[in-house]
């Protein structure tokens, strides 16, 4: 009984003990309700071992893209580009969200339908580059509408 107490805490004390690991999470495309509009991502980002900065999210299906912020400001909603990049803190998550922070994607291939999934790319300002599949939905499914 002893032997199974103690392996059970060894076990506990490695799994407290593991070092966060950097990743994509949840990315999802709002296609736009006009076509030749933009349409946005929202995704969360996990933080890893160090504090890191997202500098550009990029797709070959997409032209071009910008980060941007939704605020409420007494209350009128506006949105600004973020300049020099997101903050995403060591062991920490930053969630992209309608209403929040999100990359908007101009110039989507016009083949691209909801349904599919598409290859999001996500630089960091270490150099390191992280990929992630996105779902892509139609302009307004799940409450994404931007």
């Amino acid at each position: 009984m002893r032997q199974i107490v103690g392996i059970s805490l060894l076990l506990l004390m490695t799994a407290c003990g593991a070092k966060p690991v950097e990743g994509v999470s949840d990315a999802q495309i709002s296609l736009p309700a006009v076509p030749g509009r933009p349409g946005a991502a929202y995704f969360t980002l996990k933080g890893g071992e160090r504090d890191n900065r997202l500098l550009q999210v990029s797709s070959a299906q997409v032209i071009r893209t910008e980060l941007h912020e939704s605020k409420m400001t007494n209350g009128v909603m506006s949105m600004t580009a973020i300049e020099g990049g997101v903050a995403v803190p060591a062991g920490g998550a930053v969630k992209f969200e309608p209403g929040g922070k999100h990359a908007m994607l101009y110039d989507i291939n016009p083949a691209v339908k909801a349904g599919d999934k598409i290859k999001l790319s996500f630089t960091y300002a270490d150099g390191r580059v992280i990929e992630a599949d996105a779902d892509v939905k139609a302009a307004g499914d799940a409450g994404h509408a931007h």
